[in-house]
Order: C-alpha cells, then sequence, then structure tokens
C-alpha cells in the first residue's frame, strides 16, 4: 500500500514538472528561440504560415431528426396481429429513409459552408487587392474572378442537393399518410383480439410521430432552399458588380439590387372566427382527405390577386373543427397548423416572399372538416 503511494506520488510530481516546463518554454522562450527570431528580424526569410482549412472549423451538425418504435406486442396468430407485423417493418423501412433523408441534410449543410467560406475568402481577397489599388484588368484579379464564380456555382449545386432530397422527402410524406391509412382501416378488420388493438393504437401514435418529423423536415428543406435561392441571386449580382470593378481597377462595393429580403421565421397567432368572418377568403382549402392537390388553384387565385394588386399581404388562417373531448381539439388544431404550414411553403415555393405572409390559427364552432383560408389585404 505504501509503496502504490509513494509511485503515484512520484507520478503526480512528474507530471506537475512536466506541465511547469511546458508553461515556462512558451511563456519564456530559450535562447535558442530568441536568436532564430532575431536572425528572422534581421533579413532571414520568414517561414510561410498556411491558412487553416475551412473545414478545420466546422462541426458537422448531429441528425435534427431520430426515429424510435415502441417496443412490439407479442405475436397473436390472427391475420389482423400479421397485418399489425406487416406495417410495422413498414414503418421501419420509412424511419430508416427519414434518418438518411436527415443525415443528407446535415452533410449538404457542412458542404455548403465550406464552399461558402472558399467563395467569401476569395471574393475578400480581390476586394482587398482593390481597396490599396491596383491595375485595370489586373489578369491575376481576373482569375480569381473566374474562381469565385465557379464556387458559387459549387454552392449552387448543393442547393440542386437540397431540391432533389425535398423531393425524396415529399415522397416519404405521402408514404407516411398512406400508412396511416392502413393501420386505421385495419381497426375494421373482422378476426381482431384486444391484443391487435392494442398494438394498432401504438402504431398509429409512432406512424404520427413519423409523419410529424417528416413534415418538419421537409419545413427545413424548404427553409434552406429559399434562402440560398436568394443567397445566390444576391451574390451573382454582386459578382457582376466586382466584374467592373476589375475592369476599371476600383472598389465599387456591392451591388445596390443585391440586398434580398430576409427570411422571416413563420409564427403562429391566434383569434377567433368572427375576426375573419366580415370578408370572403380569396381560397379556402378544405382537408378532408390526404394528400389534397391544390396547388394549380392557389397559385392561379395568388397570381390574380398579386396582378391586381402587386403590394399585397396574404393571411393564411387555420381553421379547425371543434372536438368531443379537450384532447381532440388539440389534435384537430395540430393537424390543420400542419396543412397550413404546407400552404405556406407552397406560396413560399412560387416565390411569394415569406414577409408577405402571416399565418394564425382560429376554432371553427361548426362544421367537421379542417380548413385552410387564403385573405389578401
Amino acid at each position: 500500500m505504501v509503496v502504490k503511494t509513494v509511485n503515484a506520488a512520484v507520478l503526480c510530481v512528474a507530471i506537475l514538472v512536466g506541465g511547469c516546463a511546458f508553461t515556462e518554454e512558451a511563456l519564456f522562450p530559450s535562447d535558442d528561440d530568441a536568436d532564430s527570431q532575431a536572425a528572422s528580424s534581421e533579413g532571414a526569410a520568414p517561414a510561410k504560415v498556411e491558412p487553416s482549412s475551412p473545414s478545420a472549423s466546422i462541426v458537422t451538425p448531429s441528425p435534427v431528426f431520430q426515429t424510435s418504435l415502441e417496443q412490439s406486442g407479442p405475436a397473436t396468430g390472427t391475420f389482423v396481429g400479421q397485418k399489425v407485423t406487416n406495417l410495422r417493418n413498414d414503418l421501419r423501412q420509412l424511419q430508416n429513409s427519414l434518418d438518411r433523408q436527415s443525415q443528407s441534410l446535415q452533410t449538404i449543410r457542412t458542404q455548403t459552408i465550406q464552399d461558402s467560406q472558399q467563395f467569401h475568402g476569395t471574393v475578400a481577397a480581390v476586394n482587398a487587392r482593390l481597396q490599396v489599388g491596383t491595375t485595370p484588368g489586373n489578369p491575376i484579379l481576373s482569375q480569381q474572378w473566374n474562381e469565385a464564380q465557379g464556387e458559387l456555382d459549387r454552392i449552387n449545386d448543393d442547393v440542386l442537393k437540397l431540391t432533389r432530397l425535398s423531393n425524396e422527402v415529399t415522397t416519404s410524406s405521402g408514404l407516411a399518410a398512406y400508412m396511416l391509412d392502413s393501420v386505421r382501416a385495419a381497426r375494421q378488420l373482422s378476426g381482431a383480439v384486444d391484443e391487435d388493438h392494442q398494438q394498432l393504437s401504438v402504431l398509429e401514435d409512432d406512424t404520427n410521430r413519423t409523419a410529424v418529423m417528416i413534415e418538419r423536415l421537409l419545413s427545413e428543406l424548404s427553409t434552406d432552399v429559399n434562402r440560398q435561392q436568394r443567397y445566390i441571386a444576391a451574390e451573382r449580382q454582386n459578382l457582376n458588380t466586382l466584374a467592373v470593378a476589375i475592369k476599371n481597377g476600383q472598389l465599387y462595393g456591392s451591388a445596390l439590387s443585391s440586398s434580398p429580403a430576409g427570411y422571416a421565421p413563420v409564427t403562429f397567432t391566434t383569434g377567433s372566427a368572427q375576426d375573419y368572418g366580415s370578408e370572403a377568403p380569396l381560397v379556402t382549402i378544405r382537408f378532408d382527405k390526404p394528400n389534397i392537390n391544390y396547388e394549380g388553384a392557389l397559385y392561379a387565385a395568388v397570381k390574380s390577386a398579386i396582378d391586381r394588386r402587386p403590394d399585397a399581404v396574404f393571411d393564411v388562417v387555420a381553421a379547425a373543427p371543434a372536438g368531443s373531448t379537450p384532447g381532440q381539439d388539440a389534435l384537430n388544431t395540430s393537424s390543420v397548423r400542419r396543412s397550413a404550414e404546407q400552404v405556406v411553403r407552397s406560396l413560399n415555393n412560387f416565390g411569394l416572399p415569406p414577409d408577405r405572409v402571416r399565418l394564425s390559427s382560429v376554432s371553427k364552432t361548426s362544421g367537421r372538416v379542417a380548413e385552410v383560408m387564403i385573405y389578401v389585404h
């Protein structure tokens, strides 16, 4: 016991001595180091300092959506029990796809950060040279401008990847809605035991959670695509202005029309049905079944309204039907809000700026169908 204590003490002393030596060397360099620094200051060529890689400061984001299944119950041996097993396997495959799509989003975001850092580094080098003065049409700056153009094209490729990923997630959204209908339809099959219906309830909850995460992932993708498209459009204008600056050898700054409206996160406000009862909505979308094909009519109505009033602002109102219980009221409100967010994404995809869309929700006292109404102001 004494030997172990002595060894531990010796080890601690060694570590402390090594740490002190390291600290002392860092704070007070040796004479050899001082001589080498003096030699450098007297004319010797200093060592070249390599810039750190842009990716060195990037931490890859963790997946924002992770799914899990509740523990499955015992096999009942009934036809409905076999149906539950098949549906659970299908849901597991859908969740695996969602996990992969979520990871793909993080990978694309990381690549976009790296490409953007490289692009801004090149542009900054050109602007710095223009700031101190240079010759008109400097070929070095022209070459750097071409490099910046290629780097911006790579950022545009990242946006195309986001668009393709959004299409994949849209397909998953449709599959989730189909699976939810299949789970509910399985309740109507004959020959089931109580355990089958209990497992169907658990499976329905899992499918609902998965559908919500898919919709959130779609919202993330829509936000990223819209923001990056505005960013690329602005930077292309800046590059055009920079090309003129290089031609004349003068620093001009950013383009006059390159200040896009910032992305405004959509938030809900609450009201009552009477707040909108005095005016007729521009469009009313009834979400009485899955996968409502409303975008064609919505685009035509909004386009016509903007032609009449170019500065029009649109209110998207989610109207939830009254439920028989407080829990049902909450479910109805949550469902119609997701539908309203989907409509807002469609408006953004049509090119309507986010700052011209306001989102709110009301509770209906009559009617059993969720509706999303669009008012123009």
